[in-house]
This record gives structure tokens, sequence and C-alpha cells, in this order.
């Protein structure tokens, strides 16, 4: 039977309908039904639709504000990509391209974000929206830092590879915390994890961070990790207050293979104790030795102490996707091309 034509379909802030589930890899967290339920439930921008389009046998997830469309990414996004069952081939992923292109004649740009070259799906994709007409151009959007660690390498390994200001700051705050604070690491729904969010977000209030913009997500998420089994949630206390000091939470994808930590905080008053650094290495520490994590993600963003604990730079890439025959196609294209050359100049 033929696919249907391609088509926009709105997505329910419910979560992802039924027909997804076949286009949904259950090893891959960040494009996964956890993932979208709470996106669509807790962080939709003000004004923006959701919506899908269907082509081929895959899906692209977008918002559209008016007849604007892009991708469906909010500051919380580590990795996006169209949806498509697992195993999708090259030429699946470059029908579901074609048939993205052939939505996108003569409509405005479509901008796309958080995208990892190296994804399989892209070079097919981008084929078939060549073959449609559409014509993209690429952007540096934001970088990644993680490591994957060597087989085999515990723990104590890991940390004989660090920068040795970091070691020295682990081995002597740790000491102090080891008198004064109690480590909690809460993996599981329940009493403990209510109090373990109730903590996370007192720390959050007192730290250097601006104000959340979607303030209900990172709640909604841990709870639902946790409901799979996916979350590690920890929790830095002040024995002698019960005050929490600093507190994290990291996602397990890639059937365990991987933990990314989307939100980690220390109290800004406690910051000559180090203890979002003692925090950060309690957890590395269960993560290796107890979930026998083998890549490290510390997330989206360049923060200066991320190149401390993990050695690799991963530069997530935006796409513009235009077609040429409209005219603010052109002329997205045209500033596209003016600022690659700029840049040239510069270098």
């Amino acid at each position: 039977m033929d696919d249907p034509p391609p088509r926009l379909d709105p997505l329910p802030r419910a979560g992802l309908p039924g027909w997804a589930e076949p286009l949904l890899d259950p090893r891959a967290f960040w494009s996964g039904r956890i993932w979208y339920d709470t996106t669509l439930a807790h962080a939709l921008p003000l004004g923006a639709e959701p919506v899908a389009a269907r082509c081929g046998a895959g899906a692209v997830p977008l918002l559209r504000t008016g007849e604007a469309l892009r991708s469906l990414t909010t500051p919380y996004t580590q990795d996006w990509r169209p949806l498509g069952p697992p195993g999708l081939g090259a030429t699946g992923w470059q029908d579901a391209g074609q048939g993205f292109g052939a939505l996108l004649r003569l409509r405005p740009p479509v901008l796309l974000e958080a995208i990892d070259p190296a994804g399989a799906w892209l070079a097919p994709f981008l084929a078939g929206l060549r073959g449609s007409g559409i014509r993209s151009a690429r952007f540096d959007h934001v970088g990644v830092w993680r490591e994957t660690l060597p087989e085999g390498q515990g723990w104590e390994d890991y940390l004989a590879g660090r920068p040795s200001s970091l070691r020295h700051t682990v081995e002597r705050k740790g000491k102090r915390a080891a008198r004064e604070t109690r480590f909690s690491l809460i993996a599981a729904p329940g009493a403990a994890l209510e109090a373990g969010i109730e903590a996370f977000h007192a720390v959050r209030a007192g730290s250097w961070k601006p104000a959340e913009p979607f303030p209900d997500f990172d709640a909604a998420l841990m709870r639902a990790a946790a409901a799979a089994g996916a979350l590690r949630l920890g929790v830095l206390t002040r024995v002698a207050d019960d005050t929490p000091l600093a507190a994290q939470y990291w996602i397990l994808d890639q059937g365990g293979a991987r933990a990314t930590v989307p939100k980690l905080f220390h109290l800004e008053t406690e910051r000559t104790a180090s203890p979002g650094t003692v925090l950060t290495a309690m957890m590395l520490r269960h993560l290796i030795t107890e979930d026998r994590v083998r890549t490290l993600d510390f997330g989206r963003g360049d923060d200066a102490y991320k190149a401390h604990w993990v050695a690799d730079r991963v530069q997530l890439i935006g796409l513009v996707l235009a077609d040429p025959r409209h005219p603010a196609g052109l002329a997205a294209l045209a500033r596209q091309a003016a600022g690659r050359l700029l840049r040239r100049i510069r270098r």
C-alpha cells in the first residue's frame, strides 16, 4: 500500500498520539515518548501549536506559530531529530525528506535546531529535501560536552584522568562533605522522590541561575523518568540543619549506556565548600560503578566546568530549510550565505 500524501497533523498536548508509537526508539530517551509527552504538557512556548509533518515512514515534530514552522525544541532539548521506525534505512529517510520538502514548497523558511550532525538520518533526509527543491543552510547551534569511557575503565581510573585541580578539589572538599553532609540518590517514584524534587527546587532557588522559562518541566520529567527506571536524582544535604546544598539529576538512555545531566545546581552561599563538585563526583562514581554507564554527557552549553569532567565537545547544528521560489526563502538563503562569507573573512 502506498504511503498517504504528506500532511501536517496537530499533536495533542496530552501526549503523542497512538500513530507515533511505531516511530519511537525505546533506547532513545531524548526523542522518545517520555520526552515528548513531558514537553507537550509542560514546555510549549506561548502561542505555539505543536504539529507533526507526516511524510513517508517518518514524522517531523514541529511548532507552528502563524505560518511559521520550526522544530519542536525548547531550552531543555538535548537532541532533536525526525521520528522514524527503528532500523529505517537511507532510502526511507530520503523518502521522508522528499515528503517533508513537498510540504515546504512555497512556504516561509523552517528553522530546525539541536541536530547531531553524526545522525545517520541526516544526509539522506537532506537529499530528499533537495529532491523536492528545498535548500538547506547549516549553522552552528550549541555545543554538547561528553566522553565515552574506555572499555573496563572504573571510577578510580576515570578520576585519575581528570585535571589535577579537579582531583584535589574532590579529595579535599570530599573529606569535609563526608563529615558534614548526607548524600541521597533517588531513582524510583515515591515519597523520597517528592522530597528530592522539593530539595532540587530549593537549591535551584538559591543558585546563580536565572528563572526557569517552564518551572514545572524538571519535576514532571523526573517523575516520568523515575517511573521508567531512567532517573538518577542526587541531593547533598547538610546534616546540621537539613539544608540541601546541591542537587542534580541524570537521565539514563541508550539502554543505560549513556547518562546525561540536564540540570545541576548548588547554593551560591556555599560556593567555597564546592558542594556542586562534590555531588557531581558522588553521582559519577555511582553511574560508573553501579550503573555501568559508558558515556557521560554534560548536556548542551559551553560552561567552563564541563571540560574538567569530560573531554569531548560535539557541535550540534541548526538548519534553515528554504524554498528559493518563496521571497522569504530566497532572502533567508542569501542571509546565511552572507553570514558564512563574513565568518570566513574574519577567520
